[in-house]
């Protein structure tokens, strides 16, 4: 069943030059009306050449059509040295057309999709777009979905390409199953280099989605194989695959917060893919089941520190009598000749059991049905430290059957024999991420179940007949080892290393333009403010990588803002990422401190201030809707007479979505903040969803929340994370000081409270239902 590792990397070229021997006639383009001219007269065996040179508006649209033999070229005169900018898109409308080596940037595309495998009615087949690049082709409203690539048709291609930065709403790459001319499709989707795609703040920000719910008893046949998902962020899901018969081999997920899940559809191969986590995030996943039929093997896990529904090996309940849209029961599942290295507690049985919500969702909605027939047989599990259970089951797990799967410490063994062989084995070091078993691991037999006998081969392509041990690897891994080298994958001519900055310190005083220079500035540099007061009369534009800090010893620095109503000091844009430190900011009651745009946030920003006082603004910050920051945060800071502090809530469509994914609040004082002291909000049931997250420690909040409507003093509506711990809370005119939901991590401990109305947990709230 498993193919050789790196098969995948040379056949798209060994195809490509096959077919140079039939072309007939070269075609040099210039302009976008010679383009359109060549694309009107195209036939089979025609070569599309476009010059070299940064392209606008560019508008492709194939209806013509070429043969196996002789296929219709579009290609750059130089691979990466054509650009396509603006508002471009390409639409393959024929058949056996190939497109390679240009690169999409500052731009977006005014359709539904950037590269799609449809004109109209007529979908393509036998098309292929590789060799090329899409980079931060962002819509400028986050919340306007698109696709960067969309599939129609059967047997088309993406291949050695890198896919960069997606940040509004919609998977990168969507397989459409709608009709019978794409059903049986066979796309192939290779070599390629996903992300990094960031964090999207909710739903909809899939890598790789394969169907949906209306067409997931379709079979697909989509081949997702030799891919590197490199920080795939969006959301829980980097791959959802919602058909049937699709295959994911030998792909590498490195540090990506999300699984690769089986969310609809039956009868998928996973085989042979390895995943990366580190120890800076709780939310990277491994694989999770849904449905019937799939084999999961060879797979290998590594330092994965995710849980629930990104838990490494995650096995749902579902739910009786599904509609289309939700959770059917796991049924006929192989877990099968899988190694988890280091990984904290690696499956989790019943994930997503939710009998204890029964309150506040309807009987459709409780996912009670366990899975049956399932079997995991000849895994290893290994933990250099006992800390964490290797299983998590949130319900019985009696319809799944333990074979032949050894674990190197005690664990559960003494309470579930029939689980693990438990033997005191140690682990081989091949590199930083791959460890194979020593020489005194215990021999186990393998487990002969049903077909097992077509599993022939191991991760990297050794022979399982002759060496059948138990786990992903037999053999050794050779020079296959070293998978995580960016350079072999994506287009041969593009470079993922980044050019280090070398940071530059701009020393400022009063008597400076102080505007210009942070204007003037590059991404990563330094203001150093002398002690001062600086009069800033106009929005301080943030749309890069910038730290403003006080003179260390030089005593006080004060940005008095005279701006205009509603306009804020410091302006946050797409990419903006301000450092702000010991600097005091005072505002006139009517402007704010910071804000985002009110539109056109296409991509992300972060803030942090630190020991700075802010005095007399509006708002202390206000995010508008499609904003979205991976990281606000205040430490050691004082703020004050205020009307309003820190809101992050205007995502109120109740569609999962939320203007931050984490808000840290430290050693602040807070004093006469009138309203929206802190105001986080997430509306909409999304059971997969588990953010924001909020931590609001070692603070004082005194006369806050006078003018706050509905008397909590902060409010976290739907945030699936928040801590509140060791704060005093005196003299706030309210009813509650927050208001937790207990069903998900919503902790407080050690806060003292005084005249401030109190906390209360509640165990289930009641959220609009999205689905």
């Amino acid at each position: 069943m498993h193919r050789n590792f790196f098969f995948f990397i040379v056949l798209p070229f060994i195809l490509f030059a096959c077919t140079t021997p039939g072309r007939t006639n070269q075609i040099m383009v210039q302009n976008n009306a010679e383009l359109q001219t060549a694309i009107a007269d195209a036939a089979a065996g025609d070569e599309i050449v476009l010059k070299n040179g940064t392209w606008n508006d560019v508008k492709i649209e194939f209806t013509s059509s070429g043969t196996k033999e002789k296929p219709i070229v579009v290609r750059a005169e130089t691979a990466g040295k054509v650009f396509i900018e603006g508002q471009s898109y390409v639409k393959f409308g024929g058949d056996h057309i190939v497109m390679s080596g240009l690169y999409f940037r500052n731009g977006y595309t005014p359709n539904n999709a950037v590269v799609e495998f449809r004109l109209g009615k007529e979908v393509a087949n036998h098309c292929t777009f590789t060799n090329c690049v899409i980079e931060n082709f962002n819509q400028p409203q986050r919340d306007r979905q698109d696709h960067w690539v969309e599939f129609w048709g059967r047997h088309n291609e993406l291949s050695n390409c890198n896919i960069i930065g997606k940040s509004n709403s919609g998977p990168t790459v969507r397989v459409q199953i709608k009709g019978n001319e794409s059903i049986k499709n066979y796309h192939r989707i290779v070599n390629n280099h996903f992300g990094p795609r960031p964090r999207k703040g909710g739903p909809h920000a899939e890598t790789v989605q394969i169907g949906d719910s209306d067409t997931s008893m379709s079979p697909s046949h989509t081949f997702v194989a030799n891919n590197l998902f490199d920080r795939c962020n969006g959301e829980v899901e980097i791959i959802s695959s919602k058909t049937n018969y699709n295959e994911f081999r030998n792909n590498i997920f490195y540090k990506c917060e999300g699984s690769l899940v089986m969310r609809h559809g039956n009868y998928c191969l996973i085989d042979g893919n390895i995943f990366i986590g580190d120890d800076h995030s709780d939310n990277m996943g491994g694989i999770r089941i849904v449905n019937t039929g799939h084999w999961v093997i060879n797979n290998y896990f590594y330092n994965l520190k995710g849980n629930n529904f990104r838990a490494p090996l995650a096995i749902m309940n579902g739910i009786p009598r599904s509609p289309l849209n939700r959770y059917n029961r796991v049924t006929d599942v192989v877990v099968a000749y899988n190694t988890w290295v280091d990984c904290k507690s690696p499956w989790h049985f019943g994930v997503g059991a939710n009998l204890e919500q029964a309150e506040v969702l309807p009987a459709s909605e409780i996912r009670s049905a366990r899975a049956v027939r399932t079997v995991i047989a000849n895994n290893i599990v290994y933990n250099a430290e006992e800390t964490f259970p290797p299983i998590v089951a949130y319900d019985k797990i009696d319809g799944v059957t333990f074979e032949s799967n050894l674990i190197n410490y005690n664990g559960w063994v003494g309470e579930k024999k029939n689980v693990f062989e438990y033997c005191d084995f140690s682990m081989t070091k091949i590199n930083n991420f791959l460890f194979v078993p020593s020489s005194n691991v215990c021999e186990v037999p393998a487990y002969n179940g049903f077909e097992f006998e077509s599993i022939t081969t191991g991760l990297f392509g050794n022979s399982r007949q002759e060496n059948d041990i138990i786990g992903a690897i037999c053999g050794t891994p050779g020079e296959n080892a070293d998978i995580t080298d960016a350079g072999k994958y994506g287009a041969g001519w593009f470079s993922t290393e980044t050019i280090e900055h070398d940071a530059k310190l701009f020393k400022v005083t009063e008597d400076d333009d102080l505007l210009k220079i942070i204007n003037d500035a590059a991404s990563g540099d330094i203001i150093e403010l002398a002690a001062g007061k600086y009069v800033v009369a106009a929005s301080i534009k943030i749309d890069k990588q910038i730290s403003l800090k006080s003179a260390n010893g030089q005593g006080e620095v004060t940005l008095v803002f005279s701006g205009n109503e509603k306009s804020p000091l410091f302006e946050m844009n797409p990419n903006g990422n301000l450092n702000l430190k010991n600097i005091s900011l005072e505002g006139n009651r009517a402007n704010f401190a910071f804000a985002t745009l009110k539109e056109n946030m296409s991509a992300l920003y972060n803030l942090k201030v630190e020991d700075c006082r802010i005095n007399s603004f509006k708002y202390v910050l206000k995010a508008y809707k499609e904003s979205f920051s991976d990281s606000i945060s205040f430490e050691g800071c004082t703020i004050g007479n205020c009307d309003n502090g820190i809101e992050l809530s205007q995502e109120t469509d109740d569609n999962g979505n939320y203007n931050v994914e984490f808000l840290t609040i430290d050693s602040c004082l807070f004093t006469s903040v009138g309203a929206n002291v802190v105001d986080y909000y997430r509306g909409g049931y999304d059971e997969s969803t588990i953010g924001g997250n909020l931590k609001v420690t070692n603070c004082v909040f005194t006369n806050c929340g006078a003018k706050e409507e509905n008397k909590i003093l902060l409010n976290t509506l739907g945030i699936m994370n928040v801590g509140i711990s060791d704060n005093i809370f005196k003299n706030n005119p309210v009813k509650l000081v927050a208001l937790l939901w207990g069903a998900k991590n919503n902790r407080h401990s050690g806060n003292e409270i005084m005249n401030s109305g109190k906390i209360v947990v509640q165990e289930n709230i009641e959220l609009k239902l999205m689905y």
